[in-house]
């Protein structure tokens, strides 16, 4: 099945007009509503006829195995075949960065360091083997690309975008759902419409709303994220709606509504965006999907909520929790008139109109042959030929880089050395990632053990604690961020920790030439600690392959990454616009690589 085939939908209108035709309200409404995993049982898919359901991150199984993962979601399938009609389930799971919610799946690198790559075909089999091990597990559905462009890498989500610039975004993106298509799994472009071009201190916090029941994500750690976006309609167009344009002629048949607003409405109201525009005159023909209760931030009370959203153009609610509730409220509003059967039915017909290309009707389950290929040696070596693709050089002097495997002694320092989870970053097993043995993979520290002459010794100590009287030719540092994700990753100050400038500055005496590695969901402010080291390498956040790294630290592979993003040389001027209005702003321009020889 090839992404930009539409020949499906005329072979299948007929047969959903037919099934529509046969539904209740109530089997309508089922179709509309997704639920996370955690509140409800698979009985109560078949009790509600239930569309889709969805793990978020963390949403997983126990065990997390990709065993465990197959038999949950095939449970849930079967309780949606076993409904009257007998509409299959469309589950899905935020699969940013590989199958990342599931222990043991190969994590790649996530989207910023991927953008730095410009490899589209790279982009494509990652999303071809993504989608194989989502198959295993009877996952059909991925909440991705995000083709958000930010403009101010303060946000917690910039890692999520591929780049600042849209040509980027468009080709990177449009790959991977390729990629995704390929396979037989529905991709979810995200997050409609410029969610990367709000302004900082233009989120709503949960204290603007009147009711405690109307859920805002928006805590005071959020600040940019779900914020307004301020900015003309041409720009808005030409730079941000670009991506969509481009993935609806692909085929795409999912989109995936903003938390954000532009100029102060939110877009899960906007029926200008959704409808006159998606709808209208680019003439979407697949279905708009909610972002997680983000219905319940458009108005203190619910029912309005609910039907603004949905007359706005909203066809599939990610409810997740108080599922029957909503059914009940969207139930009320139509039985009102304030929602129209029309409305309703055209929603319905979007969604089975997905699920018909997907071929669920025909097969509803995924894959589970494909079990054993998960987390395999042939897909952990296309995540190692990422890593080695994102990595980018920003400071060579002296040579210090390629290093020597049969230097007699390499010291190498810091946390992020030998840490799975702090180099996977967000998303990966947990929401917020976490530290740790997360899930197999290599580590950087690991790699470098690999691949050094066996005489050689690897001196590692994470504060480098190392013996005063005895100094080494070469020492690595890795620092970097903690994971994050979404809002709780805003922030004020995206320098390098004190710590951890303390801890290059306490390295430097230790070793002749430094190499200092940083770990990050975003470009740092590291102008100050610039000097303190010979080469500087952004690995991003690089997913479970940690031995990409050393593949080109030590010159087995070349350095091929160029920053899709531009690196601010200080604090006071962070905001893209407010950067590129004067060169000094700079320290290293979109573009930026460094090659060795």
């Amino acid at each position: 099945m090839q992404p930009d085939e539409r020949t499906f939908a005329m072979a299948y209108e007929t047969q959903i007009d037919a099934l529509i035709a046969q539904m209740t309200l109530a089997e309508k409404i089922g179709q509309m509503t997704q639920v996370e995993k955690n509140s409800l049982s698979p009985q109560d898919v078949t009790t509600y006829a239930l569309g889709s359901v969805l793990s978020g991150g963390g949403g997983n199984p126990t065990p997390n195995t990709p065993q465990t993962w197959a038999q949950m979601v095939r449970e849930f399938q079967q309780a949606a075949l076993a409904t009257r009609l007998q509409i299959p389930l469309l589950y899905g799971s935020d699969c940013i960065h590989g199958h990342n919610n599931m222990v043991g799946a190969v994590l790649f690198p996530h989207n910023i360091g991927l953008g730095a790559s410009r490899d589209e075909a790279l982009a494509y089999e990652i999303g071809r083997i993504t989608a194989r091990e989502m198959l295993a597990s009877n996952v059909h559905w991925n909440f991705g690309p995000a083709v958000s462009i930010p403009q101010d890498v303060r946000w917690g989500r910039s890692y999520e975008g591929y780049s600042e610039q849209s040509s980027v975004v468009i080709a990177m993106s449009r790959a991977y759902a390729r990629g995704l298509m390929a396979e037989g799994v529905l991709p979810s472009i995200k997050h409609f419409v410029a969610d990367g071009a709000t302004l900082w201190g233009t989120t709503p916090k949960q204290n603007d709303f009147a009711s405690a029941a109307n859920w805002q994500a928006a805590t005071d750690s959020y600040t940019i994220d779900q914020g307004d976006a301020r900015i003309d309609e041409a720009t808005l167009r030409q730079v941000h709606i670009a991506p969509y344009i481009e993935a609806i002629a692909a085929g795409a048949l999912n989109i995936m509504v903003s938390f954000s607003s532009w100029h102060g409405l939110k877009m899960h109201a906007h029926d200008y965006l959704l409808t006159t525009v998606l709808k209208g005159e680019y003439a979407f023909q697949g279905f708009l999907v909610s972002d997680w209760m983000a219905v319940n931030q458009i108005a203190p009370d619910y029912y309005t909520s609910v039907v603004k959203s949905i007359n706005a153009g909203l066809d599939m609610i990610m409810v997740p929790y108080q599922y029957q509730e909503f059914i009940e409220t969207l139930t009320l509003a139509v039985q009102q008139g304030d929602i129209a059967m029309t409305r309703i039915e055209d929603a319905v017909r979007r969604i089975l109109r997905a699920k018909a290309w997907l071929g669920l009707f025909e097969q509803p389950f995924g894959n589970e042959s494909l079990l054993d290929s998960v987390g395999s040696v042939e897909h952990r070596a296309l995540a190692r030929e990422a890593v080695r693709k994102t990595l980018v050089l920003l400071k060579n002097e002296g040579q210090a880089l390629p290093l020597a495997k049969t230097s007699p002694m390499i010291y190498v320092a810091g946390r992020g050395a030998d840490d799975i989870g702090m180099q996977c970053g967000g998303w990966s097993i947990a929401w917020q990632g976490g530290l740790g043995e997360i899930t197999p993979g290599t580590t950087i520290l690991a790699g470098i053990q690999q691949a050094v002459d066996p005489t050689t010794v690897i001196d590692y100590r994470i504060d480098a604690d190392f013996d005063p009287a005895v100094k080494s030719t070469v020492g690595i540092v890795v620092v970097g961020e903690t994971p994050y994700a979404e809002g709780v990753g805003d922030t004020a100050d995206i320098r390098l920790s004190a710590e951890d400038v303390a801890l290059i500055q306490k390295m430097r005496q230790h070793c002749d030439q430094l190499v200092a590695l940083v770990i990050s969901g975003r470009p740092m402010v590291i102008t100050e600690a610039l000097p303190l080291a010979e080469a500087w390498v952004a690995v991003w956040w690089l997913g479970t392959e940690g031995a990409g790294v050393a593949d080109v630290l030590f010159g087995d592979a070349p350095f091929v990454g160029k920053s899709a993003y531009t690196w601010p040389r200080s604090m006071e001027h962070i905001a893209l616009d407010d950067v590129l209005q004067h060169p000094e702003r700079v320290l290293f321009p979109f573009g930026h690589g460094l090659m060795l020889g």
